[in-house]
């Protein structure tokens, strides 16, 4: 569809514009009223009332250069006359010659970012009073009333295409998730498969190194996958959501997800302060990931030789979790952005990833009705985790 197409369509969708050629006819007595999509080469009427057999309807087109609109288009001033045959300016001109009127108005119609749009007109083989301040002042009230609905019906189409592109993005991401689910996992469940087959046989001490590494390899791998599905479901269906949950004690959960990320950081110390005195509400599943977000980005980001230092607590209806390392503050910039998807800090190269474990841990902090604030420093950077014992029951399930 060309770029006058999408013009006719669009006035024709807009219900005020024939009740406004209407009033013109009625109020100024002139039989001809239309609104004309006037450009550089062509002039087109979107909409006609055409009470005196002109003979034009919407879609006809006038040859330009025949008409007044393009003079109009050029000074962007309206032009009214009274009676041609009296006019010292328009008497002898081409245009009432060619068409045969006595009678005309035409006001420019402009939208707010100065676009020139066309032209409200009307004319007539008779006089008419069309001079006048009232009749000139509605006819700008008109002219601007047409445009404010003409950017009106601009806005929605623009957002209804952009509703289809997000439809289109929606079944993208659906299917980003199934190749992630099903034909990635099921490669790196093979392989993860086979290292074990491996640590089952004869090795020597280098071979052992290798499936070491491989499997350090594919853990990490399903991390990633993992996140980036996180991440995909979470924006696709506005969060993370919770599969289940329980009153199970937290304890021996924080416990074993410590005890793995020591395994792969050999050398790091762990001081822990837990004191739960009441149970808490949460997903298991969820929760661990949690802990393992914010504890895997203190071991990774604290100075070497300093302890992660993990504090837990529950009572009085609410649970506590915080975890601090040493290092250097954090930026203010950073700061603000900690909890982005893709936002990371400065990371060396053996710290790379994708940016999306403290995202996604602010996440399952929200579905469990709670959140996660950093507090930086010279002393420590501390990740904190709050939320009710009771949790935010019914939310996020």
């Amino acid at each position: 569809m060309d770029d006058f197409q999408k013009d006719l369509s669009l006035i024709s969708g807009i219900a005020a514009v024939p009740r406004i050629l209407d009033v013109v006819c009625r109020v100024t007595g002139m039989g001809f009223a239309a609104v004309a999509r006037v450009t550089e080469d062509r002039w087109i009427a979107c909409s006609v009332r055409d009470d005196i057999g002109f003979g034009l309807k919407a879609g006809g087109e006038l040859e330009l250069g025949t008409t007044i609109c393009n003079e109009i288009r050029c000074h962007r001033s309206l032009v009214a006359i009274d009676h041609v045959a009296e006019s010292g300016v328009y008497r002898d001109h081409h245009t009432p010659l060619k068409y045969g009127f006595q009678s005309y108005i035409s006001v420019p119609i402009v939208l707010s970012d100065g676009r020139f749009f066309g032209t409200l007109c009307a004319i007539d083989p008779k006089p008419a009073s069309v001079e006048s301040e009232q009749i000139v002042n509605m006819f700008v009230l008109l002219a601007e009333l047409i445009a404010i609905h003409i950017e009106s019906a601009e806005r929605l189409a623009m957002s209804e295409s952009d509703l289809r592109a997000e439809r289109v993005h929606a079944e993208l991401r659906e299917q980003f998730i199934a190749v992630l689910g099903h034909d990635l996992r099921n490669p790196l469940g093979a392989l993860s498969t086979g290292t074990e087959i491996l640590k089952m046989c004869a090795l020597d001490v280098r071979a052992e190194r290798v499936v070491a590494m491989m499997e350090q390899s594919v853990r990490r791998m399903s991390g990633l996958i993992e996140d980036v599905m996180d991440f995909a479901r979470g924006r696709l269906g506005g969060g993370i959501s919770l599969e289940g949950r329980s009153l199970a004690p937290v304890e021996p959960l924080l416990v074993q997800v410590v005890e793995e990320l020591q395994l792969s950081h050999p050398g790091r110390r762990v001081e822990r302060r837990l004191a739960l005195e009441e149970p808490v509400l949460h997903d298991r599943k969820r929760l661990a990931q949690l802990f393992t977000n914010l504890l895997g980005n203190a071991f990774t980001h604290g100075k070497e030789g300093t302890p992660v230092r993990v504090e837990a607590e529950s009572r009085d209806g609410m649970f506590e979790f915080s975890v601090a390392n040493s290092a250097e503050p954090i930026a203010p910039e950073i700061l603000a952005r900690m909890f982005h998807p893709f936002a990371r800090g400065k990371v060396s190269p053996s710290q790379e990833g994708l940016g999306l474990g403290l995202y996604i841990a602010a996440e399952i902090a929200k579905s469990h009705g709670g959140n996660i604030r950093v507090q930086s420093n010279e002393v420590e950077t501390r990740f904190t985790f709050v939320m009710g014992t009771r949790g935010s029951e019914g939310e996020g399930a």
